[in-house]
């Protein structure tokens, strides 16, 4: 059988090039070649240097050969939301106003891909200041369907085999979402455990850094090389790292529990994704308790909005004062709103965020996971914005890790993703949850 070396999942190009079985030039031409063939269609890429791509492959082949270490993803190509910081490509944040925009530094999981052997083939489009105002990349699956945002670019390209691995980062919902839509895992870990200098802060707080790929071992791989403490972000936490791979290929010790929450915005799910989800929860039977949690819980989704509005006014200040012309009709709005909001109304949503990290302290004493939406549904049409975030938001709130598995599909034939969301600081024990029900669901749909 002929190797199409595009279509391998990470963890599988990897071991090839490791090996010798495929070269990184050749993995990386053909990733090229699939860029070339479908990217005019799809619009998933802010920029794309082909030879510089090339150039890094034949390095990473003469240190192969010459018994140099290699690195975990030694030869793989990964891709960028252009809002992460690189020092040899642009990075214009989803906007003219910083077109052009050259860093004099990468990032820092720039320089941990970097040691880790990975190749850098380009940056993906994201939505305007990686907010709302949808970019011009379309789904994979259905060219006139929307890929979800802001890592509208990196969700899609992983989707249409451009590249095995991308990044993103989710504020609200926007590496979890894109990822459902696109029918492709997407990690978002604890707050803390990945960098995020040298990325656009849109919210400190909030900002947190995610994977997407095609397979979970794929994401806890990437996921293992991004993390690391910083003591430039205040987030970070000098703490080791769960050990995200290692979790993800462990079987389970006991059989997982699992909470469903019965929330107020629940009612915004279409009918097939709320079939698809009842269908889990019905393989799973007693392993799920379905709770009615206090309507406090559904109150942090105004939480959330107020520090993100907050938040973004305080760190582009600047950027909307000298550029407010070229800012969208779209943001405008949300601009004017959030600079209304009090410092006083601020440090409110800050005790509350407090509040609700301690109350997920608590709750995951009884469960391993819990199992939610990802999206209301399958991806929107093309035009129609970028999809409801609502399913991500409180769990994005607190910090917790989440990911979503691509398991279910939609009346018109696109991908649902089914979310779970685990305790902070248990990357690991999420992911081997993850894995337990990937396994348990495939058993059942085979029985």
């Amino acid at each position: 059988m002929t190797l199409v070396a595009h279509k391998l999942t990470a963890t599988e190009a990897a071991a090839a090039v490791a090996s010798g079985r495929i070269s990184s030039v050749d993995l990386v031409k053909s990733c090229l070649e699939e860029i070339t063939r479908t990217a005019p269609a799809l619009k998933a890429w802010a920029h794309l240097n082909p030879q510089a791509a090339l150039d890094q492959a034949a390095e990473s082949d003469r240190r192969r050969r010459a018994g140099f270490a290699l690195g975990p993803l030694h030869g793989v190509p990964v891709a960028l939301k252009d809002i992460v910081d690189t020092a040899d490509m642009p990075t214009e944040r989803g906007t003219p106003i910083f077109a052009g925009r050259k860093p004099e530094a990468d990032a820092r999981i720039v320089e941990a891909l970097r040691e880790a052997g990975a190749i850098i083939l380009g940056k993906t489009v994201t939505t305007e200041l990686a907010f709302v105002h949808a970019a011009e990349t379309r789904n994979p699956h259905n060219l006139n369907h929307s890929p979800g945002g802001s890592s509208s670019g990196s969700a899609a390209s992983v989707a249409a085999a451009h590249v095995p691995l991308s990044v993103g980062t989710q504020t609200n919902g926007s590496v979890i979402r894109p990822a459902s839509f696109c029918g492709v895992y997407g990690f978002k870990p604890s707050r803390g455990v990945i960098s995020r200098t040298g990325i656009l802060q849109t919210s400190v707080s909030l900002d947190q850094v995610g994977v997407f790929g095609r397979s979970l071992a794929d994401v806890a791989l990437l996921a293992d090389v991004l993390a690391g403490a910083d003591a430039r972000d205040p987030a970070s936490f000098p703490q080791a790292r769960p050990r995200m791979a290692a979790g993800a290929a462990q079987p389970v010790p006991v059989t997982p529990d699992f909470v469903w929450l019965d929330l107020p915005f629940n009612d915004r799910l279409t009918p097939d994704c709320r079939e698809g989800l009842e269908a889990v929860l019905e393989v799973l039977g007693k392993q799920v308790a379905r709770l009615t949690p206090a309507d406090q819980l559904s109150n942090l989704v105004a939480v959330q909005a107020r520090i993100h509005e907050y938040e973004i006014c305080q760190h582009l200040a600047e950027t909307f004062d000298a550029h407010w012309d070229q800012i969208s009709e779209t943001l405008k709005p949300i601009v004017t709103r959030g600079r209304q909001i009090s410092l006083a109304e601020y440090e409110d949503a800050l005790a509350v965020k407090a509040t609700a990290e301690a109350f997920f302290a608590d709750f995951f004493t009884e469960f391993d996971a819990i199992i939610a939406p990802s999206a209301a549904g399958e991806a929107p049409v093309f035009g129609q914005g970028t999809g409801d975030p609502i399913f991500c938001t409180l769990w994005t709130l607190a910090g917790l890790p989440s990911v979503t598995l691509p398991l279910l599909v939609g009346e018109t034939g696109l991908p649902i993703g089914v979310q779970l969301i685990g305790a902070f600081e248990k990357d690991d024990r999420l992911l081997r949850t993850a894995a337990w029900l990937q396994e348990t669901l495939a058993a059942a749909a085979a029985s």
